[in-house]
């Protein structure tokens, strides 16, 4: 362990549905291909046997693609994004981590809501989720406002809850959009700030973000700034560049590490 420090980075492995929101159409095909696409792209990461990372996926994407799921989970964590990416029910947590663990061969731990919407802990503690990472504890306009959550890990009705990262100060979030539009001097200024002030970072990111097929729809220029392999080299140099900063863990490890059973 370097320093007993802690690199937690995690990949939302969705349908990509965001031209819905910008009331693009999509098929349900084309998503699930955009989304298995990304997830190859990231090939060079997910197999660095140094790295261990958080997979929060959707059970509609493991259906289609059960042999990745399954041969990811024999070094990284699966956790749940839900059934699927563009609806929710309270019925979905406990399905989709039911269907994650029989495609996965592992326990499903945690849970992160799509697009980091409210979910009710007691929710998720009648499904059987031990933690929760779905609280970006900044503001973001038109999203959320989570100023008054705390930045680290804490405990809500029996359930731990690991916010994704923002810095000490002012909370400046360190999510995917920072990372693409950041220049990357100051963002891993700022992510160096924030792990050795708390002792780790909790990273995120999509992706269908690292493949270039994304440029082709109508979506805000901050979304499709930098994608494709720009973006792969730019994730390479941040692990590279923080490889002796501290470890890459998956949440679920770092849970054991901060409360032992």
């Amino acid at each position: 362990m370097a320093n007993n420090k802690y690199i937690l980075l995690s990949f939302d492995v969705e349908e990509f549905d965001l031209p819905l929101e910008y009331n693009q159409t999509i098929s349900s095909d084309k998503q699930l291909a955009i989304g298995k696409k990304g997830l190859d792209a990231l090939h060079p990461v997910l197999n660095n046997t140094n790295i261990r990372t958080t997979l929060f996926t959707t059970a509609n994407f493991a259906v289609h693609f059960p042999d990745a799921v399954k041969k990811l989970a024999a070094q990284h964590e699966i956790a749940s994004h839900t059934f699927y990416h563009s609806t929710f029910q309270n019925e979905d947590l406990l399905s989709s981590k039911q269907k994650l663990e029989e495609i996965s061969g592992t326990k499903v731990t945690g849970l992160r809501m799509p697009r980091m919407k409210k979910v009710e802990m007691n929710e998720l503690k009648k499904a059987g989720y031990e933690y929760d990472s779905s609280v970006n504890p900044t503001f973001i306009p038109g999203r959320y406002n989570n100023l008054k959550l705390p930045r680290n890990l804490y405990t809500e009705d029996d359930v731990k809850r690991l916010p994704t990262s923002v810095t000490p100060n002012f909370r400046i979030p360190l999510f995917w959009l920072a990372f693409k539009n950041f220049p990357y001097p100051l963002f891993k200024k700022l992510t160096k700030q924030t792990l050795n002030n708390d002792g780790y970072v909790c990273l995120y990111f999509h992706p269908w973000e690292f493949i270039a097929d994304i440029a082709e729809f109508q979506l805000p220029g901050y979304v499709k700034k930098l994608c494709g392999v720009p973006l792969q080299e730019r994730l390479y140099t941040l692990i590279k560049d923080f490889s002796g900063e501290g470890e890459y863990i998956s949440m679920q490890d770092y849970l054991h590490i901060k409360s032992p059973a």
